[in-house]
């Protein structure tokens, strides 16, 4: 048996993420287990959909929190990493000068990825592994910046696009009327029976829900099961989802606008449930470290 330890860093809109994940060698298929995962609430989106640029304190708490990941990833001996940001850095007029900052100050490699790189990085979670041949099947990851959506069908790729509304977008108080407009022109130009769609719904905020529901089955919401969560968080204060629903402060305001983005596309989509993996974008990142390793060796 053979372990090797990958760490992946998710740089988001609304917190930066270190995955580390042991890959088990030895058996009939290599085994995937996550071993840990640091999160720091950074929210860049806060400065990048407002302001176009990310303030200077923002870059000051990256260059520190990548510093910190060097730190960490160099006493777990990783095999290999690589560091993504998304939405919030790609629209940030100084995203390239903090990447140099970055490579500069915590000797971190971090590359911008489009919504085309994303949608890779969905596919190498091995998504087909989790669904049927006779269903069609979107999966959705709602960021702070960013929504992608995924169509998977008879196990294929089918349709990929990543669209410009995200839950730290909304709280920016953004107008996003028109990128709803366009996610409903596209999902309905794909052309799917309603009857036989399934939600994939990724990201921490949807699975803080179904935590939240107190549901047996922790792995799928009906969607008039999404619609009356959206309702409960809905009615409590923004205080009150911290003390009593003891959601984290960085969470507790944009859990509404995530709920708000899924229950769009499942209506405009017609599906009736979401199925919630405990998977996201750092471990499609490990997945594609790990090809590349066993591909070099």
């Amino acid at each position: 048996m053979n372990v090797l330890k990958f760490a992946a860093i998710d740089i988001g809109s609304n917190a930066i993420r270190l995955l580390f994940m042991n890959v088990i060698e030895g058996g009939r298929v290599p085994i995937f287990r996550k071993s840990s995962l640091v999160r720091v609430p950074v929210r860049l989106g806060n400065d990048a959909f407002t302001q176009g640029v990310i303030s200077s304190a923002k870059v000051e708490k990256i260059k520190k929190t990548m510093l910190a990941f060097r730190n960490l990833m160099e006493v777990h001996e990783v095999v290999a990493y690589r560091a993504c940001a998304t939405s919030a850095m790609r629209e940030a007029s100084n995203g390239e000068s903090v990447v140099h900052q970055v490579k500069e100050y915590a000797n971190v490699d971090i590359e911008i990825i489009d919504g085309s790189q994303e949608a890779e990085i969905i596919y190498s979670n091995q998504i087909v592994e989790m669904i049927n041949d006779d269903s069609h099947y979107l999966y959705v990851d709602v960021g702070g910046g960013s929504t992608e959506v995924t169509l998977f069908s008879n196990r294929q790729l089918v349709n990929s696009q990543s669209f410009n509304v995200g839950t730290i977008r909304l709280l920016s108080g953004n107008d996003v009327s028109d990128v709803f407009k366009e996610i409903k022109k596209w999902l309905k130009q794909l052309k799917v029976d309603s009857r036989d769609v399934v939600l994939i719904g990724s990201g921490g905020n949807i699975n803080k829900i179904i935590k939240l529901s107190g549901k047996k089955d922790k792995q799928q919401l009906l969607y008039d099961e999404l619609v009356a969560m959206n309702k409960l968080l809905r009615k409590h204060t923004m205080d009150e989802r911290i003390s009593i629903l003891s959601l984290n402060t960085d969470r507790a305001d944009v859990i509404v606008p995530a709920s708000d983005i899924f229950i769009k596309i499942m209506k405009w989509s017609g599906a009736k449930r979401i199925v919630i993996p405990t998977i996201g974008v750092s471990d499609g990142i490990v997945h594609q470290l790990y090809e590349k390793y066993r591909q070099g060796n």
